[in-house]
Parts: C-alpha cells; sequence; structure tokens
C-alpha cells in the first residue's frame, strides 16, 4: 500500500489525491526528467504520485525523486502489445485507487484502456515527441490507433503547438480535448557561468585554450548526434584554422556513441572529441561549453534546449518540431534544416569565429528561459490541469 503524503491540513483531513504516473521506461531523458520536477516541485498537500514503467525502472533516476511517499511499479513488458498485461493493470489500478492516470507516449497510451475498466476518474494522456517510426507524423496506421486510443482519454497533452496542431489536425481529435504546456527548465540549477566556461570535470579541454562545442543527451537514432560528429569534420575541413581551438563534446550513452566515434576516428580528429558516456553532472557539463547543439530528427519540446537556454548557452538546432517554438533565430541562436550537414557546420563556425555574438545569444537565451519556461508556471500548470478534470468529474480536487 502507499503511504499518504505529508499534509499540511488537520489530520481528520482525507489524502492528498494520488496521480499515477505511467512511462515506458523511467530512465534517464528528457521525458522522464519532466516527471522528476512535477513530483519534487509539487506540493504534497495537493497531490500524491507513483509511478508505473511498462519496462523498467532505473534505480539511479528514480533516486532523483526527493519525496519518500513515491512507490514505483515495473511490469517488464517484453516487445509487442501488453494486452496480456492488462489484468494487472487493472488490478494494480483497482488496488491503488488512484484519482488520476496520467500516460506518456505512444508506448504507454494502451494503459489507458485498463484504466477505463478499474473506473480510474481522470484518464490524461501526455504527448512529448515522436519515434523513429514516424519522424514526420505520417503514418496513417498510428494517426488512427492513437485516435481509437483517445476514445478512453479525458485529455490529451501537448508539450508543443507542433504537435497539438498534429493531433487535432491529423489525428482528428477534438480540440477542446487538447491542451499544450510547455515544459519548464530549473533555472537555479541550470545558470550560465561566471565569465568565462568553467572547467569540465575529466574533460580534456576548456577555456581560454578551446572553443567547445557539443550536445547533451540519450545518443540513439531520433536524436542524431552523427549528424553533428559530421558537422564537426566538415567545419574543419572548411576551416583548417580551427582545429587549433575547436573542440567537440558529445555527453551521454547509446547506439550513437560508437558510430559517432567511429566518424571522428576515420576522419582524423578523434583527438579533437570528448565522448565520456552519460554524466550526472549535466548542469556543471553545460556551463563548461560555449555553444550547445540538439541535431535531432524530431523533438516535441526539448529538455535540453532549455537547459542549454537557462545556462546561457547559444542554441543551434534542427529545424524539427517544436524547436522552433524554443529558439528564436538570430537572437537566441539558430535553426538549421534537419540532416544538412554544411548548414550545421557554416553555423557551428559562424558562431566560433564571432564569440561576442555567441555570448549574446547566450545572454537572450537566458532571458527567454526566465521568462517563458519557469519550471514553478509549468507544475503549477500541471496541478491546476488536475484540479480542473477532478472538479470536471465531480471528484474533490487538489487543495491547493
Amino acid at each position: 500500500m502507499l503511504s499518504s503524503a505529508p499534509s499540511d491540513t488537520a489530520s481528520w483531513s482525507k489524502p492528498a489525491p494520488l496521480v499515477l504516473h505511467v512511462l515506458y521506461r523511467f530512465d534517464t531523458g528528457g521525458l522522464e526528467n519532466g516527471v522528476v520536477n512535477i513530483i519534487n516541485r509539487m506540493a504534497p498537500s495537493r497531490y500524491r504520485h507513483a509511478i508505473l514503467a511498462i519496462d523498467e525502472v532505473a534505480p539511479a533516476f528514480a533516486a532523483r525523486i526527493q519525496r519518500d511517499d513515491v512507490v514505483f511499479h515495473a511490469l517488464h513488458k517484453p516487445p509487442g502489445h501488453a494486452f496480456h498485461l492488462y489484468p494487472r493493470i487493472w488490478r494494480l489500478i483497482r488496488e491503488m485507487q488512484p484519482a488520476i492516470v496520467h500516460s506518456r507516449n505512444l508506448a504507454a497510451l494502451e494503459v489507458q484502456v485498463p484504466a477505463l475498466v478499474a473506473r480510474a476518474p481522470v484518464r490524461i494522456h501526455g504527448d512529448h515527441g515522436r519515434d523513429m517510426e514516424d519522424l514526420d507524423g505520417n503514418n496513417v496506421s498510428l494517426q488512427r490507433l492513437r485516435k481509437i486510443y483517445s476514445h478512453f482519454v479525458h485529455r490529451h497533452l501537448t508539450v508543443s503547438k507542433d504537435l497539438e496542431h498534429y493531433l487535432v489536425r491529423r489525428v482528428g481529435i477534438a480540440a477542446q480535448k487538447v491542451q499544450q504546456i510547455y515544459n519548464g527548465v530549473d533555472t537555479d540549477r541550470f545558470r550560465p557561468a561566471g565569465g568565462v566556461p568553467e572547467a569540465i570535470a575529466g574533460c580534456p579541454f576548456g577555456a581560454p585554450c578551446h572553443w567547445l562545442v557539443g550536445t547533451v543527451g540519450r545518443m540513439q537514432g531520433v536524436k542524431n548526434q552523427t549528424l553533428l560528429a559530421r558537422a564537426f569534420v566538415r567545419a574543419l575541413e572548411l576551416q583548417p584554422d580551427a582545429r587549433q581551438q575547436l573542440r567537440l563534446v558529445l555527453v551521454g550513452d547509446g547506439p550513437l556513441r560508437q558510430a559517432s566515434l567511429d566518424i571522428l576516428q576515420s576522419s582524423g580528429v578523434a583527438s579533437l572529441a570528448w565522448l565520456p558516456g552519460e554524466r550526472r553532472d549535466v548542469p556543471e557539463v553545460m556551463r563548461g561549453l560555449h555553444a550547445f547543439v540538439l541535431p535531432s530528427l524530431a523533438e516535441g519540446v526539448s529538455n535540453t534546449i532549455l537547459e542549454a537556454m537557462a545556462s546561457g548557452l547559444p542554441v543551434l538546432a534542427t529545424n524539427v518540431g517544436g524547436n522552433a517554438e524554443l529558439v528564436q533565430s538570430g537572437l537566441t541562436g539558430e535553426l538549421v534544416p534537419s540532416e544538412d550537414v554544411d548548414s550545421l557546420a557554416a553555423a557551428m563556425l559562424r558562431l566560433f569565429a564571432d564569440p561576442a555574438r555567441a555570448t549574446a545569444m547566450g545572454h537572450e537565451a537566458r532571458v527567454e528561459a526566465e521568462r517563458r519556461f519557469s519550471l514553478d508556471a509549468m507544475v503549477e500548470s500541471y496541478a491546476s490541469l488536475y484540479d480542473r478534470e477532478l472538479f470536471a468529474r465531480g471528484r474533490r480536487p487538489a487543495l491547493g
């Protein structure tokens, strides 16, 4: 049984409503980090929380949650549909009695079926981005699947206007059933370096000798870090003198780590790059860079872009998904076409050649992060949504 969250109210008050967050895997990632922020920042007297992972819960990542009343469940699902898990999910929901079941992304969407049968009062589904199998949203089969499952969902959430338009205009979900909430960023944890970039622990490069451009995140297909590796090689071909100072930092682990290293080694520039694998000190890594790059093939709203902006970095990003809603080209960074090596290399060299411009862009990025993407504003938006959905179904909303 879940323990009750601490409460600011009298001892006879009912415990705060429980939100069951359902994800495919609870491990390192922007979506998952957003859930951590919501749980850590939301007042315990307002909502309690639990995590259900269709696959696994990574203990090291789960340790980021700072509340001791959160319970984790992992279903260890093998490949394929989760039909055979429906009875188990139904029993779990009936036992936990969550006021809200909040699933995220396509891999967790079918949990809404047993949630309905278990009579979960409020059923919410969030879309945070696209998968490699449907980068442009044109997969008709997936559109139909989303449309079918939408009948089991009370409210659809998206993190970007781009995804909101996709659900309404292409999937055909009623506009009044869809709401968009931007991700937020912790502007205290992610903050600019003072004056010059800080030394990154273990990194062989650093200011003032080097100018570091880099990225942070899972090194998997949709994030496309190999594009950045190729663009770095191309930049050095276009401007050989840049070899003296320009350095590449690729932080993260996954199948594209070795692929990126192979590109750098085959071009003879591996000694000018640092690929340390996954790091837990991402804010410190950000404060050691001069510019941040997100070379994704698709995005919802990138948490790493927001973290880079909050860290006072200019951002170079591919013009996909919600990236254009975050990066103001020419003001806080630049947008380049997806999979365009030459465009990304040229943008990188422009910032490298004009450090004052890069610094000015980073300053504007920080201002935008504070103005538009407050973490507290995001958490309040989710809490208020939970309140409204419960109230609409005759249930006691959170105390606030």
